[in-house]
């Protein structure tokens, strides 16, 4: 592809640095340039609608054109737009909003802590385990345990809890004292014959052997997203958060729920907790909160952590962390109208409605013989893509087949995610069954596209 003159392809590649991208690729390829949005789907520059089959980043749920977004933001914009929150200063905004989130907590919680990002929220997280626990005197007691293929955002600390290499490798980390237990990815680590419930034993034995390993007066907290999305939509194992969360108790290791991605709505509760029965110390949320219309990110302490924080503060003479941005004023005004539209769409009931339109229009696919898994719930859900089925065998990954098969994609107006080459499903929740139905046609006939091609290639399937 050839970008020239003044184009906003050409000024991309030659001005802007890329997250998430092969910069060296970039500058041949060039990005897909959207201009416009409306309801579930996107327009590019040269005009070619697409469906949004990831909702962005697993994020823009209400869709690309809701009004009462939009008036919410320009009315804050007039009233007050921005203040802060430090040294005891404060907007009504801010303060509604936590409010609102501590009453649609999936537990009991104190307070709410607001930062911009996932990533933000999940080093904030971090950094509260560690200040709670020097204020019970306890300052040995700082290790974190992760899982492999967590995802839990690209900050210094976050970043280390991500079980991705691609996230650690050459950034020099993770950080000393950040640990990573399995991946409770049945399909891929359980044994022969291994039910999902045996699967769930061994991985909380092996949980409590790390953390027996290690000592247990060591050992902080545990992060974990209900539904692990960036690492592939990965569901836990029937009866695994049971287990865990017992070894949890058993040895005073806090729960983070990392619901960036499951929070308001995704799998069918408002919280992904709910789902599976979590029962967290801290929860962490963003994307969905402001639909991504603005960047908003929730850090819920229980209030015991809470009470640790004030006790240290008042020691210290200060709780010394927070951003200039924290409960931005006009990110606020937006998560309220953005719960409101929720409650009074019943948005939530939405998408357990559709839920089954979704999950069963993709498992129609099973017996493809590119497909290996199909996984989800709520509306999201990840379909595997194996050169074997019967021993599991996953392609080449230099072969580069899940991009291959989202490139063919683009071609037929759906954008989805590849993660590795498993392809990822998060729409908007306000999507329609017609809307699922085009959607899982375009998939078809990109899957069948990916066929083709890889029968062109060569590549030997079994």
């Amino acid at each position: 592809m050839t970008h020239q003159g003044n184009s906003a392809a050409s000024r991309d590649i030659a001005f802007h640095l890329h997250p998430y991208t092969n910069l060296k690729a970039h500058e041949t390829v060039g990005p897909l340039v959207i201009t416009s949005g409306k309801g579930v789907t996107v327009t590019d520059e040269t005009g070619k609608d697409y469906i949004e089959g990831v909702a962005g980043l697993w994020c823009t749920s209400l869709g690309f054109d809701e009004p009462r977004l939009v008036d919410a933001a320009i009315g804050q914009m007039r009233r007050l737009p921005f203040y802060h929150a430090f040294a005891h200063k404060s907007h009504e905004p801010a303060i509604d909003l936590a409010e609102r989130l501590i009453a649609l907590a999936p537990v009991p919680m104190s307070k709410v802590f607001f930062a911009c990002s996932g990533s933000e929220a999940n080093d904030t997280a971090v950094k509260l385990i560690w200040y709670y626990n020097n204020a019970l005197g306890r300052p040995r007691k700082k290790k974190i345990i992760a899982r492999a293929k967590a995802y839990h955002g690209v900050t210094v600390a976050a970043a280390s809890l991500t079980g991705l290499p691609n996230c650690h490798r050459d950034f020099d980390l993770p950080l000393a004292g950040i640990l990573h237990t399995d991946c409770p990815h049945h399909y891929r680590h359980a044994e022969p014959g291994e039910s999902e419930e045996a699967f769930a034993t061994r991985l909380a034995a092996n949980l409590e052997a790390l953390i027996l390993r290690e000592g247990p007066e060591t050992v902080a907290a545990f992060f974990a997203e209900p539904v692990m999305g960036a690492g592939g939509v990965i569901l836990p194992p029937a009866t695994y958060f049971e287990k865990v969360q017992a070894i949890l108790r058993k040895y005073d290791v806090l729960l983070v729920a990392d619901e960036v991605i499951c929070g308001y709505g995704r799998t069918g509760n408002m919280w992904g907790s709910q789902t599976f029965g979590m029962k967290p110390d801290i929860l962490t949320s963003a994307k969905a909160l402001t639909s991504a219309y603005l960047p908003l990110s929730a850090v819920l302490v229980s209030d015991a952590i809470y009470q640790a924080c004030v006790d240290e503060s008042a020691r210290i003479g200060t709780f010394g962390h927070g951003y200039t941005y924290s409960g931005h004023p006009v990110s606020c005004a937006v998560a309220l109208e953005t719960l409101k539209i929720y409650e009074e769409r019943d948005i939530v009931g939405r998408v357990r409605a559709l839920a089954p339109r979704l999950q069963e229009g993709l498992r129609a696919f099973r017996d493809h013989p590119l497909v290996g898994e199909v996984r989800g719930t709520g509306l999201i859900a990840g379909v595997e893509l194996v050169a074997d089925r019967a021993t599991k065998r996953p392609f080449d990954a230099a072969l580069g087949v899940g991009t291959r098969l989202v490139s063919f994609s683009h071609q037929h107006g759906a954008i989805l995610r590849p993660i590795g080459d498993t392809i990822g499903f998060s729409p908007p929740l306000i999507i329609t069954e017609t809307e699922i139905d085009t959607l899982l046609f375009r998939f078809e006939k990109s899957l069948a596209d990916t066929a083709d091609w890889l029968v062109r290639e060569g590549v030997r399937l079994d």
